[in-house]
């Protein structure tokens, strides 16, 4: 068994369901230390932090990931346990094989060799790994990179092990994300029997213009970099089960996934400015998960990276800005240039999630030669 197999089926038993690390960054805090990264610990309320460093000369990479993962669903529906890592047909199977204890343990491996084979090299490693991405994402790398900012510890370059790759490995990479803007809504009426409408309100009716309005939103365009902007109502509810009852309310929440071409205030103003319009009694709460970011194809990570797939891989990867948000929009709004790669994301938060056995193995390769372009 390889190294890099041992360690991810190691991380794999372990059931890290967000946020509970489940002493995933313990192990890997003792992996590191072995090859003289410093470590330190940044917990904030239930969530686990680790920051790892080897070196003080600049530019400093960062390896970023997450141990935590989403609940595992239907378990009956697994064909084995999703927390005890099995291989079958060429594929190992667990919770986290593709999103992203296999990444991590693929970097991990990656660094061992590198610096077995390059000790003095000019430039730092890092690694920040938290158990709060599937999570609401406050007391994760966001946190932690606030206590890095404090001791000037931002990193210059980041590369996110996110489950990238399409149809093989290396094919696409993300260098940028739209930014995640939510909004929950309470519209009110007056609560009545339905036999006298006369006397209530329906919150129902008389929000459904306004909803169907702001739906139709065109904000804008698709471009060469990023997806067009999209809003999609997520859940909808109102009244108690009884059906002679007028609700006095109706409440929900929507989320655009936006690209810089549309700001947050834009977002806000247009769909108020409707509710207003019709003339609807409501409160509106926003939550802003992260900005857009995208880091430049001029910057040399993202060249160095390409260049590297293109070498090792034989082909040029795609740019891509699609998908949902990382933890690398809390690096990008430090100016830390982001790149995201890793394996295959056909079963990410799926039953049956995995990995094919080989793309693990040059998965770890592939961070390798990286650090090699990078630094050697």
């Amino acid at each position: 068994m390889s190294s890099t197999l041992e360690l991810a089926k190691t991380l794999l038993s372990l059931p890290s369901i967000t946020p509970d690390d489940k002493g995933c960054q313990t192990l890997l805090a003792a992996r590191l230390a072995a090859l003289d990264f410093k470590i330190t610990h940044y917990p904030s309320g239930n969530v686990s932090n680790l920051w790892a460093k080897r070196g003080n000369q600049s530019p400093t990479l960062c390896f970023a990931g997450h141990t935590d993962v989403v609940p595992v669903g239907d378990e009956k529906a697994w064909l084995s346990p999703p927390f005890s890592p099995t291989i079958r047909d060429g594929k190992l199977y667990a919770r986290g094989a593709a999103d992203m204890k296999s990444s991590i343990a693929a970097m991990v491996t990656a660094c061992e060799r590198f610096i077995q084979q390059h000790p003095h090299f000019k430039g730092s490693l890092a690694f920040l790994i938290t158990s709060d991405e599937e999570g609401p994402a406050l007391d994760g790398t966001q946190a932690a990179l606030k206590a890095l900012k404090q001791i000037e510890q931002i990193p210059e370059w980041c590369l996110v092990g996110e489950a990238s790759s399409k149809d093989k490995l290396g094919d696409t990479i993300k260098v940028g994300r739209r930014g995640s803007l939510t909004g929950h809504f309470k519209i009110f009426g007056k609560q009545g029997h339905v036999a006298y409408p006369d006397l209530a309100k329906n919150p129902i009716h008389l929000s459904l213009r306004s909803l169907a309005a702001i739906a139709e939103i065109e904000w804008d365009d698709k471009d060469t970099i990023f997806p067009a902007t999209s809003l999609q109502f997520a859940n909808l509810h109102s009244g108690f089960g009884a059906n002679n009852v007028i609700p006095a309310m109706i409440e929900g929440n929507f989320n655009l996934r936006f690209s810089p071409k549309t700001t947050p205030e834009m977002i806000k103003q247009k769909i108020e400015g409707i509710l207003m319009a019709h003339g609807l009694t409501y409160e509106l709460q926003w939550v802003l998960s992260g900005k857009p970011f995208y880091t430049q194809d001029d910057s040399k990570l993202i060249q160095v990276i390409t260049n590297t797939i293109e070498k090792n891989m034989g082909y040029k990867p795609i740019h891509s800005t699609a998908g949902g948000t990382s933890d690398g929009r809390f690096f990008a709004e430090y100016d830390t240039e982001v790149v995201e790669l890793g394996p295959n994301n056909a079963s990410i938060h799926q039953v049956n999630e995995w990995i094919d056995l080989k793309e693990l193995e040059d998965l770890s390769n592939l961070y390798e030669a990286i650090l090699t372009d990078l630094f050697i």
